[in-house]
């Protein structure tokens, strides 16, 4: 279950603990002086009720009809080494990230994509552009970086492609919503730590960093690009034996709060939906052509019982009006 509150989050945690707190003390004081209990434990069920809808309750993974049709969607995909880890269900990272990008680019219907890959450094491998069937191929082409030539990498070596490619977004298409996937395991093998991403947060409207991988970490095999079946595995050269990467979520973490945007943990077999909901940058237009990803909302549920529990309020006020009005007699 996932919360996309109607206000901001600071302002809805607010509002629920003065609510809850200001309904529960007028609730004590009423008991103590011996007041009936019925009356208050129905407002304490509305005030519920009222916190609950505007946290916005929802399931995700209902589909919906739309299309982003206002929105530019930029994949950041680390190609490192370590993406040949096999600790994605006993498959390589690889595998997951580009399943991901489909698994997006499908819900996204009529956005415009590109991609965006990086290993000592970055590179742009597709140019912003509404075909579908060009992402599909792209991402089924991507290939690590041959191990024999790393030296080392850093998780933010693509942050100046994704730079200016997010500020020639802004100055074409300023209408459009700029949103950034980070596809990605945040091991850094450099020896320095990584720069900061030094990207204006009002260029990215949405998105989400992409984790792949496990604290227990999976092994890589050498990735020679013109290797016959399957090769074997890297060897650390400090102890002999397998090398072994895992994934750093702090690092990540780290990534999504410089983007703005949430830190979602990928495994195989997880719905995307639940990625997006989070990552939904607002702007869509509803089509009648297109699936979108979208959440079965519960807030209406709340919503309901708080117009009823309102509407019985308002009955026995009346009815405690009535009760003191004088009453006027014939004559």
């Amino acid at each position: 279950m996932t919360v996309l509150p109607v206000i901001p989050w600071w302002a809805a945690l607010a509002a629920s603990a003065l609510m809850l707190g200001g309904v529960g003390w007028a609730a004590w004081r009423a008991v103590a002086a011996g007041r009936p209990r019925t009356p208050w434990i129905l407002r304490g069920l509305l005030a519920l009720c009222l916190v609950a809808a505007v946290w916005r309750p929802g399931i995700p993974g209902a589909e919906a009809q739309g299309a982003a049709s206002d929105v530019n969607v930029f994949f950041v995909v680390d190609l490192t080494t370590s993406s040949t880890a096999e600790d994605y269900g006993g498959r390589p990272r690889l595998d997951g990230m580009r399943a991901d990008m489909e698994a997006i680019a499908e819900r996204l219907g009529g956005a415009k994509f590109a991609v965006i890959t990086f290993d000592t450094r970055g590179s742009v491998r597709m140019p912003l552009s509404a075909d579908t069937s060009a992402l599909e191929a792209t991402a089924e082409t991507l290939r690590p970086a041959y191990y024999v030539y790393s030296q080392g990498s850093s998780i933010t070596a693509g942050a100046d492609a994704l730079r200016q490619r997010l500020e020639a977004s802004a100055h074409g298409a300023p209408e459009r919503q700029r949103v950034v996937f980070y596809l990605g395991d945040g091991e850094q093998t450099s020896a320095t730590a990584p720069a900061p991403l030094g990207i204006d947060r009002g260029l990215v409207s949405g998105g989400a960093v992409l984790g792949y991988g496990t604290a227990s970490g999976g092994r890589m095999r050498e990735n020679a690009p013109d290797a016959k079946g399957e090769q074997p595995y890297l060897l650390d050269p400090s102890t002999g034996a397998d090398a072994v990467s895992r994934i750093d979520e702090d690092a990540l973490r780290g990534l999504a709060g410089q983007l703005g945007v949430p830190y979602v943990h990928r495994g195989p077999g997880d719905a995307v939906d639940a990625a997006l909901v989070q990552a939904q940058p607002g702007t869509l237009r509803p089509t009648a052509e297109s699936g979108l990803f979208g959440r079965f909302e519960l807030y209406w549920v709340f919503a309901l019982a708080a117009f009823g529990l309102t509407l019985a309020e308002l009955v026995r006020s009346g009815r405690a009006l009535l009760e003191i009005l004088p009453v006027r007699r014939p004559g």
